[in-house]
């Protein structure tokens, strides 16, 4: 008689337990780039800091340059990427709330990639 209790009590327990099922949300890659070179944020509206993705077709040296609303550039970073995708990350907390434009230039300084951004 204990034994059916306990096995009565056991079932009780486990089919009064919770089950969590996690919601199935699609995979949005917001940092893709379709075409072979270029630069894309993973937000227009940035706060303290925003993923960027750099991408090229051969590895070597990049010069990622932030410039303000007067077409000046306020920051400036040289770093080194792999050809295909790099995904870098970008701090702004030194930048006031404004419009800015972020572009990418290989070491001839030639533009590979431009886009803008709104720090909050």
């Amino acid at each position: 008689m204990k034994k059916l209790l306990l096995l009565l009590g056991l079932i009780a327990l486990i089919s009064c337990r919770k089950t969590y099922i996690l919601p199935q949300t699609p995979t949005v890659d917001v940092l893709n780039i379709p075409s072979s070179v270029g630069i894309k944020l993973q937000s227009p509206f940035v706060t303290t800091e925003v993923l960027m993705n750099v991408k090229l077709e051969t590895a070597g040296t990049v010069t990622i340059k932030i410039f303000d609303i007067a077409n000046r550039v306020v920051s400036k970073e040289t770093t080194y990427v792999n050809s295909g995708d790099n995904i870098l990350k970008v701090y702004t907390n030194a930048l006031p709330p404004s419009a800015y434009r972020i572009a990418l230039f290989d070491i001839n300084d030639r533009q590979l990639g431009i886009t803008d951004f709104n720090k909050l």
